[in-house]
C-alpha cells in the first residue's frame, strides 16, 4: 500500500517528509536512541568520547558505529582532531526541527491551528478559535 502524504507541509521546520523519515529510521536502534538521550541530557557542551562512552554504556566499535549513523543523519555534532572524535554533542536545532516536523499536524483543525502540544481541539473546532471567543476571566466573550 503506498502512503499518500495528506498531511499539510511542515514549513516552519524545512523538513520533507523523506528528510524526516531517514533521521527517524537513525533512531531506529535502542542503542543510538540511549546515545542521543544521553547527549541531549548533558547540555550544549556535549561530551567527550569517553564520557559519552561509560554513560550511555556503549563503547569501542559500537560506539562508533551508532556515532556516525546519528551524524550522517544530522542528530549530533562532532569536534574531531585528525581522524579521532575528540567530543560529541546534539544536534538541538535540528533534533527541534524533527519535534516540529510531527508536531506541525498536532490537529485536524487545519493550517491555522497554533494549538501546540496541549491542543484540546474537537467537534471540528479548533481551540484557537475557542480561545478568542473566550474572556480574560474564562467566560464565553458576549457580543
Amino acid at each position: 500500500m503506498k502512503y499518500e502524504n495528506t498531511l499539510r507541509p511542515a514549513a516552519s521546520t524545512g523538513l520533507s517528509l523523506t528528510v524526516a523519515a531517514s533521521t527517524f529510521a537513525a533512531l531506529g536502534s535502542e542503542q543510538r536512541l540511549g546515545v542521543l538521550r544521553v547527549l541531549v541530557q548533558a547540555g550544549p557542551k556535549g561530551l567527550s568520547i569517553g564520557e559519552l562512552a561509560e554513560r550511555s554504556d556503549v563503547s569501542g566499535s559500537t560506539l562508533t558505529h551508532h556515532m556516525k549513523i546519528l551524524a550522517a543523519a544530522g542528530l549530533i555534532q562532532q569536534q574531531k582532531h585528525g581522524r579521532s572524535i575528540i567530543s560529541v554533542g546534539a544536534a538541538y536545532n535540528d533534533i527541534e526541527a524533527l519535534c516540529g516536523f510531527l508536531m506541525a499536524n498536532c490537529c485536524a483543525c487545519g493550517p491555522a491551528c497554533q494549538c501546540g502540544p496541549n491542543c484540546k481541539c474537537s467537534d471540528g473546532e479548533c481551540c484557537s478559535d475557542i480561545q478568542t471567543q473566550t474572556a480574560p476571566n474564562n467566560t464565553k466573550a458576549t457580543s
